[in-house]
């Protein structure tokens, strides 16, 4: 059984994903920054440094089903006033291997560290770093939860629908270190960017809530 979050995320990206049992396992947090919830088939984890006792105690009053209370938002609710953090929403959680050779678009790297893109990287992920494409695409590669590789996309809105979103999410895979994986999170409502990061190779592994310090 894996010890900690890192280790279970490792195995996820080499493809061993945790038992469909219908456990819930609470974790210590990887870090300071990092608190919140990841949920694969039939199978969470929860990962904060608060009592574990009281979390299972909120588990079984926030829904009867194994399978849902770690993401319920009843539970998810009680946490964030346990811990006073807030998070933004339940995002689908997907991976993709590195792939060799230059991106397939010409991308310039942003270095000003006071760029609005920048800034809002640097609260989520160390090592962060944005490349800017012409037709008005951002790209966001830094390492996230529990010292992954993880990337985020922006897409102007009148440049929307011509492949730059799928390009730029493939280009993801061209930045990190080869024999890595890199991770991402779209929101399951904004259909067009899970579209984009699918058709640039991306698989769905799970869910995640991550818990951000106000």
């Amino acid at each position: 059984m894996p010890s900690s979050l890192c280790d279970i995320l490792t195995s996820v990206a080499q493809g061993q994903y945790p038992p469909p049992d219908g456990r819930t396992l609470v974790l210590p947090q990887p870090s300071p920054r990092d608190a919140g919830v990841v949920a694969f088939t039939a199978h969470s984890v929860i990962f904060s440094d608060e009592d574990p006792d009281w979390i299972r105690t909120q588990l079984e009053a926030a829904c009867p089903d194994p399978f849902s209370a770690s993401l319920h938002p009843v539970f998810l609710a009680a946490l964030m006033a346990r811990t006073g953090r807030r998070m933004d929403t339940v995002g689908s959680l997907t991976l993709a291997p590195a792939l060799d050779g230059p991106p397939p678009l010409e991308l310039t790297e942003i270095q000003d560290p006071g760029h609005p893109r920048v800034a809002r990287a640097r609260k989520y992920r160390d090592e962060v770093r944005v490349w800017s494409s012409e037709g008005g695409g951002i790209l966001v590669i830094g390492r996230g939860l529990a010292g992954r590789w993880e990337t985020a996309i922006e897409v102007d809105e009148e440049s929307r629908h011509r492949g730059l979103g799928r390009a730029l999410a493939e280009s993801a895979r061209h930045l990190i270190p080869a024999g890595e994986v890199i991770w991402s999170q779209q929101a399951p409502g904004n259909a067009r960017s899970v579209r984009a990061f699918q058709a640039a190779g991306y698989r769905p592994v799970g869910a995640e809530a991550l818990l951000i310090a106000a």
